[in-house]
C-alpha cells in the first residue's frame, strides 16, 4: 500500500491528488497509524482518459469504477498503457457481469448477496483468477441500498467462506448521507474484527480523515481529486 512518489504538479487534478496525499499522512501520523497501512483508491467514474492519465501520471496507481460497462470501454487501453495500474469495483455487481468483473478487477467491493457469491465463486474457479473480494454492509439499513444488513453479517461471511470458497478479506460500507459516519465506521471495524478481517473500505471525500481514525485500510476518494461530477 505504498504511495508512488510524485511527479512535479502540472495540472489542477495532480493538485487534487496532492492535497489528499497530505491529508491522508497527516490523519495517519495523528492516528499513530503507517502512512502505507492506508490504500487510496482514486474513483474515475464518469471520467475519460484525459482526466485519467494526469493522475496515473502525479503517481497514482490504484483507480475505482462503479460499473463493469464504464471500466470495460475505458480501462483496458490504460492498463495497457501504464502496467501496474490496478482497478477496483465499488459499485453494485450483477450477476451476469460477473465473468468480466473477475477478468477486469483486481478487487470487488460488494459482495453482498448469494447470487453474486455464486457467480463469482464460478468466475474465480474457472478463471484462476482471484480478485480481493470485499463483502458490502448496509449499516444504516437503508431500504435503496445494496448490502448486508449488521445481523446478517456474520451468516453471510461464514456462508461466502464455508458454501462459495470465497476469500473474503474484508467488509465496505457507506453512511447514510445525513448520519454521522463515525458510528457507522466503528460498526463495520467490529464486524470484521469478530470475523477475522483485517481489511476495511470505508470513507470518501468527505469523511475519509474519520474513517482512517477507526481503522480504514482502503478509503475511496473521487470528488476531492478529479472535481464534481
Amino acid at each position: 500500500m505504498v504511495a508512488q512518489n510524485p511527479l512535479p504538479i502540472t495540472s489542477p487534478l495532480q493538485g487534487g491528488l496532492s492535497k489528499v496525499e497530505q491529508d491522508i499522512a497527516r490523519t495517519c501520523k495523528e492516528a499513530r497509524r503507517d502512512r502505507a497501512s492506508v490504500m487510496l483508491i482514486a474513483v474515475s467514474k464518469t471520467f475519460g482518459a484525459d482526466a485519467i492519465v494526469p493522475v496515473i501520471e502525479a503517481g497514482q496507481r490504484v483507480f475505482g469504477e462503479n460499473r463493469v460497462q464504464e471500466a470495460r470501454a475505458k480501462w483496458p487501453r490504460l492498463m495497457s498503457a501504464y502496467p501496474g495500474v490496478a482497478l477496483h469495483l465499488i459499485g453494485p455487481l450483477q450477476s451476469n457481469k460477473a465473468k468480466e468483473a473477475v477478468a477486469l478487477f483486481d478487487a470487488v467491493h460488494s459482495v453482498d448477496r448469494p447470487s453474486i457469491c455464486e457467480a463469482l465463486a464460478k468466475e474465480i474457479d474457472s478463471q484462476k483468477r482471484r480478485p480481493q473480494l470485499f463483502v458490502q454492509l448496509n449499516t444504516g439499513e437503508e431500504p435503496q441500498k445494496a448490502g448486508v444488513a449488521p445481523a446478517e453479517a456474520d451468516a453471510f461471511i461464514a456462508s461466502c467462506r464455508e458454501k462459495y470458497g470465497l476469500p473474503i478479506s474484508g467488509l465496505m460500507c457507506i453512511p447514510p448521507v445525513n448520519d454521522a459516519p463515525a458510528p457507522h465506521f466503528a460498526l463495520t471495524a467490529k464486524i470484521a474484527a469478530r470475523n477475522g478481517l483485517t481489511n476495511l473500505s470505508m470513507g470518501m471525500s468527505a469523511d475519509f480523515a474519520i474513517a482512517i481514525q477507526f481503522g480504514a485500510t482502503h478509503i475511496r476518494v473521487g470528488s476531492a481529486i478529479f472535481g464534481a461530477r
